[in-house]
């Protein structure tokens, strides 16, 4: 059971401000899931094969193929600024 003395510090050390209320309410709320978790600690996993994911996706790669691009006239045409062919962008630093 977590308390609200417990739900205070780690506000605290998150830097989150937690009325009285709240802290109350939000110590029920951990414990509770707190508890779930004790349940699945109950659970009898010695035959399951670990997962890293819960879809069984596999990477898929595909040929790198070259396509024609747009041309500079056509991309520069899209553009407010331009200088010496390039998209001229603002100053950062």
């Amino acid at each position: 059971m977590i308390t609200k003395d417990e739900v205070e510090h780690v506000g605290w050390l998150a830097r989150i401000e937690i009325d009285d209320a709240d802290a109350e309410d939000y110590a029920v709320k951990l414990s509770s899931v707190l508890d779930y978790f004790g349940q699945l600690d109950e659970v009898d996993t010695e035959d399951v094969e670990p997962t890293y994911h819960v879809a069984d996706i596999m990477n898929v790669f595909r040929e790198d193929v070259v396509t024609p691009s747009l041309d500079q006239e056509d991309v520069l045409a899209n553009t407010a600024s331009e200088k010496d062919g390039y998209i001229k962008a603002p100053r950062i630093i």
